[in-house]
């Protein structure tokens, strides 16, 4: 592969097929999991938003429709990781960035099929209330906040490589994107919070490999 100048927003190699897959893959791996969750929580009767986190939507018995959604998900965006350890092979981040990645999208495969409890009356039959998390809700909880923090951590890392390149943007962006992944979450507004926390994340996944896919 031919190296290229690298800065910032550059990459050191050029992009072959299988990277330039990795990277479409990486890209769908958003839309693709908002997508389907939207079409679950449309089609689901008792699902409500403000009550439910889409996560929810991994129990009862259409459940393991999100339970793939979410290991699909992560898998696309551990494409993301592999695709940047090819390709970004000099500066600040060139050996975090893919592994804080790589941690980000094995959260959400071992969030997949470790799912929440039902509860909050969801799906149908569900206690009402809130009840006590089960090992297997803990282990999910576990994985998606450990997730967050990993992208949060690789955020900061770019924020960094960023300010070292002068470029202004890219570091203002990534720098809010950690902010919002690490700001702690409501009590009150978890499951809208957790959603908008997550089509962010998944946003900046969507963003980043276009970007280096364009800069390969």
């Amino acid at each position: 592969m031919h190296t290229t100048t690298d800065t910032g927003n550059t990459v050191g190699r050029v992009a072959g097929p299988r990277t330039r897959t990795l990277l479409a893959a990486a890209a769908l791996a958003g839309p693709f999991f908002y997508v389907s969750s939207l079409v679950q929580a449309l089609a689901r009767p008792g699902f409500d938003i403000g009550i439910h986190p889409l996560s929810q939507l991994a129990t009862g018995s259409p459940g393991w429709i999100q339970q793939v959604t979410f290991v699909l998900a992560g898998l696309g965006v551990i494409a993301l990781a592999v695709a940047h350890r090819r390709l970004v092979t000099t500066g600040i981040g060139r050996r975090l960035v893919p592994i804080f990645l790589a941690i980000f999208g094995a959260g959400f495969v071992v969030a997949g099929p470790f799912t929440m409890d039902p509860q909050n009356g969801f799906p149908e039959g569900a206690p009402a209330g809130v009840v006590e998390m089960s090992w297997h809700s803990i282990v999910h909880t576990a994985a998606a906040a450990t997730s967050f923090v990993a992208l949060a951590a690789a955020c900061i890392t770019l924020l960094v490589r960023h300010i070292r390149a002068r470029h202004v943007g890219a570091a203002v962006g990534n720098g809010l994107v950690a902010l919002v992944l690490l700001l702690p979450t409501s009590p009150d507004e978890a499951s809208i919070q957790i959603a908008i926390t997550g089509l962010i994340a998944f946003t900046w996944v969507t963003v980043y490999a276009l970007v280096l896919r364009r800069s390969a």
